[in-house]
């Protein structure tokens, strides 16, 4: 069973360093956000399954609370474009 847990936390790990390529190298701001919405995700999948390897209750909090911020992130990062782009029409 721990083969199992490894092998999937190896998938993931590879998914978190495709979504650090897209993050620091996406041209466009939607390709970004959906790429910080996919590490956050990924994130919260790779910490449930060490806290369920490893019988940790306290990671499985973890994984809620980087649940959470990852969403207020995504609204924040929202918020932020569309203030810029309100700025620069005006000017």
């Amino acid at each position: 069973m721990v083969e199992h847990y490894q092998i999937l936390a190896t998938i993931l790990l590879f998914v978190v360093v495709l979504g650090l390529i897209k993050v620091f190298g996406g041209k466009e701001k939607i390709v970004q956000l959906l790429a910080l919405q996919l590490l956050g995700t990924s994130t919260v999948a790779l910490i449930l399954l060490l806290a369920q390897q490893l019988q940790l209750e306290g990671l499985r909090d973890l994984a809620l609370i980087m649940g959470l911020l990852a969403c207020i992130v995504a609204i924040a990062f929202v918020h932020y474009v569309k203030f810029n782009s309100e700025n620069t029409l005006k000017k």
